[in-house]
């Protein structure tokens, strides 16, 4: 049973990258100038987004190799592997800028409000052009969304840095300039948590979250030739391929060919009702071996 692989639009994940490169050197730039922390923050997250694009689009062009006799699943897990290391990065920056944050308010500097406020503006422009053009990719793909998170991060701390501005250039509250960027790095740490969570469970063949095992034992039960299942394991591949294997005790010795019928029959209604793309299921018949459903 075939799955297709989504392959990432190459010629848009270069534009974003040739983009992001532009917007954190004007930022990084612009940030010391300026003296402020949060067009800084924004500079080292946009960088990240560079290495998390560039990561996300060799990952996909990877997982696209085929098998062969030495890897026998090929490269599918580079992508869930890529959008680990994006969601940590992205972890492991926010606690940065929240330290910087903290030393900031009790050190707070002047800064040039209106360069932070120009440099903010371009950033949303940027970042928003880029979040349009990947968000397709996100949408069936792990690794894409990781990528795609980074940048939908850099476009609300982008509105946060130039609404910073604003109170700053009007109000001299140059105090809201840490302030933001401990909100900016909240908002990080919230974002990436729940997709290196994701990669982790696919990575420890963790069942799927959005499956319940008792509604696939029940689905493999009710056929009346099955007398019972065990040491039963279900994971998933990689974004699109959930595999499935398990012991079958048939009530009776039956021709291979009508257990094959049988086998026929629960993988088109296993993958019609739960999506699993690939089965293997060992027949028996009379077997006195271990009957647990999960093999300790």
């Amino acid at each position: 049973m075939s799955v297709h692989h989504h392959k990432v639009n190459a010629k848009n994940l270069f534009i974003a990258i040739i983009l992001n490169i532009i917007i954190t050197i004007a930022q990084l730039i612009g940030g010391l100038i300026s003296g402020s922390l949060a067009l800084l923050s924004d500079a080292i997250h946009n960088f990240s987004d560079v290495i998390s694009l560039i990561t996300a689009y060799g990952a996909n062009r990877l997982a696209t190799r085929p098998s062969d006799i030495e890897k026998t699943f090929g490269y599918r897990r580079a992508e869930i592997i890529a959008a680990l290391f994006n969601s940590a990065t992205l972890i492991a920056i926010s606690i940065y800028i929240m330290i910087e944050a903290f030393n900031r308010l009790y050190h707070p500097e002047p800064i040039d409000s209106i360069l932070v406020i120009i440099l903010g503006i371009l950033g949303i422009i940027v970042n928003g052009f880029s979040v349009l053009i990947v968000k397709h990719d996100a949408k069936k793909n792990m690794n894409m969304k990781a990528a795609y998170l980074h940048l939908l991060a850099d476009v609300m701390t982008s509105v946060a840095v130039v609404l910073g501005g604003v109170l700053m250039h009007y109000f001299n509250l140059f105090w809201i300039d840490p302030i933001i960027s401990i909100l900016i790095a909240i908002y990080l740490l919230w974002a990436s948590f729940a997709l290196l969570k994701s990669a982790i469970f696919v990575l420890m063949h963790f069942t799927p979250v959005d499956i319940d095992v008792n509604d696939v034992i029940q689905t493999i039960t009710e056929q009346e030739q099955i007398d019972n299942i065990h040491h039963l394991h279900l994971w998933q591949l990689d974004d699109s391929r959930i595999h499935l294997e398990a012991h079958l005790d048939f009530n009776e010795n039956i021709q291979l060919q009508e257990s094959t019928d049988v086998i026929d029959l629960l993988e088109k209604k296993l993958n019609k009702e739960f999506g699993i793309s690939h089965i293997t299921f060992q027949c028996e018949y009379n077997r006195c071996d271990n009957k647990e459903m999960i093999n300790k």
